[in-house]
């Protein structure tokens, strides 16, 4: 009977220990082993507060339909630690949930812990009061900065162990991240950066995750770390280590935009093309930065100067649909690069140079064969002859050929569709018209004309004082000039040195002028005419910040607020009196009275005073507007327009939408009408667009921030504007336009909506872009539009193989033949 109970005991444990799965995570100088497979690994950042929780599963079902095996993302140490060893992890902020989404889906997780993140995003994604620590130098070897960061490092990796989410225990974290991008900057914090680095890789290794640890741009990284690279192309780089695989973790799909930046482009065949040279040259693991952008809500915005949107030109954009034609043109590469797993990182590599910027590789393992036919000349095709097979390989791409016969994918020709958004206008009201604002001015006579502040110092602070808590702070003092001060005159100045970021400033009550800088300015010099009084004079100036800076050398010393000196100035003739107030008694008071009440909360125990429906002024600054409407019917993605406003923050039904600031134009400078040429170098100022137009004019909301009934809107306006305009709006495809080369099959889907009609259908040679194609000069026999017409309108989604036994024989001769489709959603 004991013999037997033993058996029902080990058989009991043997089940138990069945269940629990672990991933074994390893990796040499080819590729990344998981449980004993080598793996072509591709990867989308997608940022967990960048979106909403409810928007997580459809983003990450996208992306895995995208081809993709992981998903990568920060952890934003201040959104979790606002306060020091005040914790949240909640709503938006639930990283465990995040993870948990990713495993649910089938998908593996790199998780980027830092825990300094850069991302554009407030402070590098350090708590502001880290800075305000006595004694603390950052990300160097500072014993205050260290033993903080390891608080929060070891306070994530125990969080994620506790759910078991590395792989070891079972979890889809497959690799971790210590430290982000320190080489960039290393060299500025002298051998003690060298001994940080170290230091950071000790402490990862004693976490004992059971998977490999990364260090992004970290040539000197320790041996038990991989370095990695990041950039719009990583052909060219080589670990510094011969035995850690070629890993990039960050592929820009586009870039970010600042205020006053124009619309970035980064193209689809361009990253293509970056990804398979990438591939064709030894890489192994590929991350799109990002993958889905998504929204700097609240005031998560870096910089300074980074927009509310995030946008990046991802594969999803900004609100969650398909950005095509990049999304579709990436996931047909994702296929094939995995229909080639076995070879690509097991396979002997044979690399010819053809010159002229040509290239032949070829993956070889038992028997079988796979080539990259790659030209990265900017201007000239080429022929390859491979094989007694000739295969033109078009300027600045790459052909793959799984079996070294058949080109099955090449960078530069597109078979997916492109879609064409469009705003569509509130179905559920007549917006802007039933609008009903109300409004009430932010109270500022407590500082501008009082001056009572919560603290006081004989010095000018730096607004990373207050812990960054707000964007605004109040700097006051009082200076007292008599008729026979040396200083009096009757052409006297107010001279304030800015941060680069907002100042508005007050005299004796009376607003006297407002300055701010551009992106990439970190100082001003603002100079006004002003009136002074004999005697006692008050002098308020009000601060705001628009994104503490995020990335460089000691980015965190870098000054906010108003750093002087301040000075009055009087001029004589040719003589000039100078009185600086710098070191006089300052009074501070952080953020504004309407931010304190709350009243974006909608709840009227918050609010002080009342709201005024009758006269709602225009260009009136320090305003708060309010209104209600109602959500937009259907399930399509929201957006407000701000149009006419100047800057300031938007809430909606107390959540916040972010900063908006569409009276700031985008430079002037810098745009083309012409066709975007995917060839060559990408940079921010290619193929940009939307020179001399808002910066940003549309804000996203959430359908989970929105009600089913009524719904509050609140704007705090800072610069003055006007809230008659405003509206809300869905974004959905308006166009969707068909690419298929010949025996490729062309698709179209309008998301969920019929196509209504074909504006332009064609086989064969075709010009132009989508919403203005026009015929070459060859064609094919049949009618396209009825052809397509006949497959496609009334439904949702079609598809059409391009060939000539479906329209008919051309006569293109041996040039390339294309089915393009124009259809209206």
């Amino acid at each position: 009977m004991a013999s037997f109970k033993s058996c029902f005991f080990f058989l009991f444990l043997f089940l138990i220990i069945s269940c629990i799965r672990s991933y074994q995570v390893s990796h040499d100088g080819r590729a990344i082993t998981i449980n004993g497979e080598r793996r072509v690994l591709l990867s989308g950042s997608i940022h967990y507060p960048r979106s909403t929780a409810q928007m997580w599963p459809d983003l990450i079902k996208k992306a895995k339909e995208g081809g993709l095996d992981a998903i990568e993302t920060y952890v934003f140490w201040n959104a979790h630690e606002p306060l020091r060893r005040e914790y949240n992890f909640t709503g938006n902020l639930d990283l465990i949930r995040f993870l948990k989404t990713i495993q649910d889906e089938g998908l593996y997780a790199v998780l980027r812990i830092g825990p300094y993140v850069c991302a554009e995003w407030n402070y590098g994604g350090f708590p502001v009061w880290l800075h305000n620590m006595p004694g603390i130098e950052l990300r160097t070897a500072n014993q205050v900065y260290m033993n903080e960061m390891q608080n929060f490092t070891q306070l994530i990796v125990d969080m994620v162990k506790q759910e078991k989410l590395f792989a070891s225990q079972g979890g889809p974290i497959i690799l971790a991240q210590i430290e982000n991008e320190y080489g960039n900057v290393q060299t500025s914090y002298g051998d003690a950066g060298k001994a940080y680095v170290d230091w950071c890789a000790n402490f990862a290794r004693s976490l004992d995750i059971g998977v490999p640890w990364i260090m992004c741009q970290q040539p000197d990284a320790p041996q038990s770390m991989i370095n990695t690279c990041n950039g719009w192309y990583c052909d060219d780089f080589t670990p510094s280590n011969p035995n850690t695989p070629k890993m990039w973790t960050e592929n820009w799909t586009g870039w970010f935009k600042n205020w006053g930046g124009k619309d970035p482009l980064r193209t689809a065949e361009d990253v293509a093309f970056s990804v398979a040279r990438f591939f064709q040259t030894g890489g192994t693991f590929q991350n799109y930065y990002m993958y889905h952008g998504g929204t700097n809500f609240g005031r998560t915005s870096g910089g300074p100067y980074i927009t509310t949107t995030y946008d990046y030109n991802a594969p999803l954009d900004e609100f969650g649909n398909l950005a095509q034609p990049k999304y579709g043109h990436l996931k047909e590469l994702h296929d094939v690069l995995h229909s080639m797993e076995k070879t690509l990182t097991s396979g002997n590599i044979t690399n010819s140079d053809l010159g002229n910027s040509v290239a032949v590789t070829i993956y070889a393992l038992d028997g079988q064969s796979s080539c990259f036919f790659s030209n990265a000349n900017e201007t000239t095709d080429a022929t390859i002859t491979y094989q007694g097979v000739q295969y033109n390989v078009p300027a600045w791409s790459v052909s793959i050929l799984p079996d070294c016969k058949t080109e099955v994918y090449n960078t530069a020709k597109v078979n997916t569709q492109t879609s064409v958004m469009v705003k569509k206008s509130n179905d559920a009201e007549n917006e802007p018209a039933s609008l009903q604002w109300s409004w009430r001015p932010e109270k500022v006579d407590e500082a501008v004309v009082l001056g009572r502040g919560r603290s006081s110092a004989h010095e000018l602070v730096d607004q990373k004082v207050a812990n960054d808590v707000s964007d605004y702070m109040w700097y006051m003092t009082n200076v007292y000039i008599g008729k026979n001060d040396p200083i009096w005159s009757d052409n006297m100045t107010l001279r304030v040195n800015g941060s680069g970021h907002i100042l508005h400033a007050y005299v004796n009550g009376q607003y006297l002028g407002s300055q701010w800088a551009t992106y990439g300015i970190f100082n001003y010099v603002f100079e006004k005419q002003v009136k002074l009084n004999p005697g006692r004079n008050h002098i308020s100036l009000l601060s705001a910040t628009i994104g503490l800076q995020n990335y460089g050398a000691h980015f965190d010393t870098v000054q906010s607020g108003i750093p002087g000196p301040v000075e009055i100035i009087g001029k004589n003739g040719d003589e000039s009196v100078i009185k600086d107030l710098s070191s006089h008694k300052w009074s501070y008071k952080v953020d504004l009275n309407g931010i304190n009440n709350k009243l974006f909360s909608g709840n009227p125990k918050f609010e002080n005073g009342q709201w005024f429906s009758q006269d709602v002024p225009i260009n009136r600054m320090m305003t708060w507007y309010k209104t209600t409407f109602k959500a937009p019917l259907g399930n399509d993605p929201v957006v407000v327009d701000l149009q006419g406003l100047g800057k300031g923050h938007a809430w909606i039904n107390g959540e916040s939408i972010g900063r908006y600031w569409p009276s700031y134009l985008a430079e002037e400078e810098g745009c083309s009408t012409d066709l975007c040429d995917y060839r060559g170098k990408y940079g921010p100022d290619k193929c940009a667009s939307g020179c001399g137009e808002p910066t940003q004019r549309w804000y996203h909301v959430p359908r989970s921030f929105l009600k089913s009934d009524e719904n509050t809107l609140v704007l705090f306006e800072e610069f003055g504007g006007n809230p008659s305009l405003v509206n809300f709006q869905t974004v959905q495809v308006g166009t969707a336009c068909g690419s298929a080369y010949e025996n490729k099959t062309m698709e179209l889907s309008c998301n969920g909506r019929p196509i209504t009609a074909i504006r332009f259908a064609n086989f064969g040679e075709t010009e132009g872009i989508c919403g203005s194609f026009d015929k070459g000069s060859c064609s094919s026999e049949n009618d396209v539009v009825s052809i397509i017409e006949k497959a496609c309108v009334g439904k949702e989604k079609c598809s059409v193989p391009a060939s000539e036994s479906v329209f008919g024989s051309t006569n293109c001769g041996n040039n390339a033949k294309r089915l393009i489709v124009e259809a209206v959603c």
